[in-house]
């Protein structure tokens, strides 16, 4: 069924470019609810953290464009990812500082990315979510290997100061799981959320390939 928009609650490039890359028509409605610190939360709570968050920000986006009154078969997309270590669970650096002391701790071991994804249906308020998991091993990084790649400024919105499909990808000796999941948004994940909706999200690949550039709302 042609015709279905993705409204996605999130200001991040990287999923952008995801959806962008599968040719789907979306638009960019980005969450106001707050940040929420990672740093507390146990390690073995970080999937239901990410998928908290996730439902948060979907919430907060379904509100939004109820009163917006958006028009047509629409679906909300959030996200929330994190890094997480045997000991805790990194988000995003504060300071370049932060981002040096992450990448120490990363360097050399293996680490889990989960996201917690949630799609949401503004006409009926049903509402779906899942999280991915994703074993990344980074090999063993000098002190100058860490400044060196802090100055480019890549580390500083990235949740564990990395990018794998950047410049951070040289930081990475192997991947076990989703890649896409690495960067932020787990698609084969997204796929099966949007079937739960009776959506095929490959076929809405098919009649998004319009050349018509995602608009933000």
């Amino acid at each position: 069924m042609p015709g279905v928009r993705i409204i996605l609650a999130s200001a991040s490039p990287r999923r952008k470019e995801l959806l962008a890359g599968l040719g789907v028509s979306f638009e960019v409605f980005p969450s106001e609810a707050p940040e929420e610190d990672s740093g507390d939360v146990p390690p073995g709570a970080a999937s239901a953290h990410v998928l908290s968050l996730a439902r948060r920000k979907a919430e907060d986006v379904l509100a939004r464009v109820r009163v917006a009154g958006v028009a047509g078969r629409s679906f909300v997309v959030a996200a929330d990812t994190v890094v997480v270590l045997p000991d805790r669970i990194l988000g995003k650096p504060s300071s370049d500082l932060e981002a040096c002391e992450m990448l120490t701790a990363l360097s050399g071991r293996e680490h889990t990315v989960v996201t917690g994804v949630v799609v949401a249906d503004p006409a009926s308020g049903e509402t779906h979510g899942a999280t991915e998991e994703t074993r990344v091993f980074f090999r063993s990084l000098s002190p100058g290997e860490i400044a060196a790649y802090v100055a480019t400024g890549e580390p500083a919105d990235k949740a564990g100061a990395y990018a794998v499909q950047g410049v951070g990808s040289l930081l990475v000796a192997r991947i076990e799981g989703d890649y896409f999941n690495v960067v932020g948004l787990p698609l084969g994940c997204l796929a099966k959320l949007f079937a739960r909706f009776g959506v095929n999200l490959l076929v809405e690949a098919s009649w998004g390939t319009t050349g018509r550039a995602p608009a933000e709302i």
